[in-house]
């Protein structure tokens, strides 16, 4: 089993690779000292989906068996669990401030994924599994999962000065809640299927997920997801199937969709110039949401993809290599 942690630093090595320790959040994309590969610099390959692993550990009831698919837990990232036995009904977990419902695999068990505040303190912390059986009955299966650091860059933004009432500490702490509002409830219907989430655009990631950004030297603020490199108009694809549950204006991501995908996956895409769905719009993988565009806190054609699972902001990245059914 591959572990997690080696996912993110290879992720992180990718960014800087791509000359981003120090980046804006959108730029011109003719722009050599910002958004294009340095001088005689390699394209890294696109990222994909691993193989099915093997469990890095299993626990066992005295029914049912927990498995877990990942020997450490980075900051901002998914680990996926998966149990099975005899009669099982339904299995639910609680990590940290999640309530976790796991789905059903036909012929196989029940999966779940949890997930880490990319600002969580690193330690250990109690995972606590429910599993429910056909009679009535129900199981806890008890163990820990490991916290480590993510691995995080630092970077300095500008943006125009015509945009600086962007800056404003509530905007962005105003916009976060409309977000978590929307990305707070679980919707208990699987809409991928089993080839998984895929990237929007197959581009060139940029600005990674989780840096320390200064925007002016004023605004202290995390990045929320990954940027990946486009220019004005490029075709926006869903990430997996799902439902659209927003579509509209917000004031930092500019024209955005944001897609809810069942339980607790959500994907969002923002600065678009074109949005070609609407809300409570049901759309397939690869189907085009949208082209991308300019507009909210960018200085220039920029994308900006991100995921949350169980409520938490996580690297979507790793969510997309990382195997599920």
């Amino acid at each position: 089993m591959k572990r997690l942690l080696p996912v993110v630093w290879i992720a992180l090595t990718l960014s800087l690779a791509l000359g981003l320790v120090s980046a804006q959040d959108g730029a011109d994309p003719t722009d050599t000292s910002l958004d294009a590969l340095p001088p005689g610099a390699t394209p890294a390959p696109l990222p994909t989906r691993m193989p099915r692993p093997a469990p890095s550990a299993r626990v066992n009831g005295e029914r049912a068996s927990l498995a877990i698919f990942f020997e450490t837990l980075p900051q901002g990232t998914t680990g996926l669990l998966y149990v099975s036995g005899e009669a099982v009904s339904g299995v639910r977990a609680r990590f940290i401030d999640q309530l976790i419902d796991f789905y059903p695999i036909s012929g196989d068990g029940f999966y779940g994924m949890i997930s880490a505040n990319m600002e969580q303190a690193p330690r250990r912390y109690p995972l606590d599994v429910f599993v429910s059986y056909d009679d009535g009955t129900r199981e806890p299966i008890n163990t820990e999962v490991e916290l480590v650091l993510g691995g995080f860059i630092t970077q300095e933004v500008n943006i125009p000065q015509d945009k600086g009432n962007l800056l404003g500490p509530d905007v962005e702490r105003n916009e976060l809640a409309r977000l978590e509002s929307i990305f707070g409830s679980v919707t208990l219907e699987r809409w991928w299927d089993e080839t998984g989430f895929q990237m929007p655009i197959l581009a060139q990631l940029t600005s990674p997920f989780g840096a320390f950004r200064a925007f002016n030297s004023t605004l202290n603020t995390r990045h929320t997801g990954w940027d990946i490199r486009s220019t004005l108009g490029t075709p926006v694809m869903a990430s997996a199937a799902g439902r659209v549950v927003y579509a509209g204006m917000m004031d930092i991501r500019g024209s955005y969709v944001m897609i809810d995908h069942g339980y607790g996956v959500y994907s969002g895409y923002a600065h678009l110039s074109q949005t070609h769905v609407t809300r409570g719009q049901t759309v397939a993988k690869g189907q085009i949401i949208g082209m991308t565009g300019d507009n909210g806190r960018t200085s220039g054609p920029h994308f900006h993809w991100e995921i949350t699972v169980n409520g938490e902001w996580v690297d979507s990245v790793q969510f997309i290599t990382m195997w599920m059914p």
